[in-house]
């Protein structure tokens, strides 16, 4: 299927952001300055970022989102069990975006600001089910609110570690206690992450 222009917009203009976003972060000017850049016209960037640069942003996860992705279809899970399944996908998440970390750090910074929260929270979700559903998971019950909230409180603290830390090992055995203790606490209480991830699952669909 053939990519759609706004696409092919974000594309070019996202690879003349993300060198300046390392230096000076996500801003409209920034963003206004690279589509300048990258030849872009005022009506090429309203089709490709009509919401200006966390239009951009978003694009930026979605890009690595899908790269993790078809990298964990093309994979053999069969000899892992589900907490492995799941800590492979959530390294390759973050392996996909490892040319770009000071991008990430940035935009954590840029969605701190609480009339901006709802962008983080609803990206936690959609990473969390992209996660889970590449692990196999097709639960429809009170488990698959349990597993993604869980996935999802739990990414924060695995971002803010993977972006100071570059020890391979060292940070999948990280991922790996992170998600360990989840599933720990999910155990214990299930009816907290099914309200967390109703409460991301909500903020989504308002995009």
């Amino acid at each position: 299927m053939a990519e759609i222009p706004s696409i092919k917009v974000k594309d070019v203009w996202l690879a003349s952001l993300l060198p300046e976003v390392a230096f000076d972060g996500w801003s409209e000017a920034i963003a206004t300055k690279a589509a300048r850049n990258a030849g872009l016209s005022a009506d090429e960037q309203a089709l490709g970022a009509p919401s200006g640069v966390i239009d951009l942003i978003d694009h930026f996860f979605d890009k690595a989102e899908d790269t993790a992705k078809q990298r964990l279809v093309d994979m053999d899970f069969s000899d892992l069990s589900v907490r492995d399944k799941v800590a492979t996908g959530t390294l390759e998440w973050l392996r996909a975006l490892e040319d770009n970390k000071e991008a990430v750090r940035r935009a954590m910074s840029w969605g701190v600001l609480p009339w901006r929260f709802e962008q983080p929270i609803g990206r936690l979700g959609k990473v969390a089910d992209m996660i889970w559903t590449a692990a196999g998971d097709t639960s429809k019950d009170y488990n698959r609110y349990t597993k993604r909230g869980l996935l999802a409180l739990t990414l924060p603290s695995i971002i803010i570690h993977w972006l100071d830390h570059d020890d391979p090992v060292e940070l999948k055995e990280f991922v790996e206690r992170q998600i360990n203790r989840a599933s720990g606490f999910g155990r214990r209480s299930a009816e907290f992450p099914k309200r967390v991830w109703e409460c991301l699952s909500s903020f989504g669909e308002r995009k």
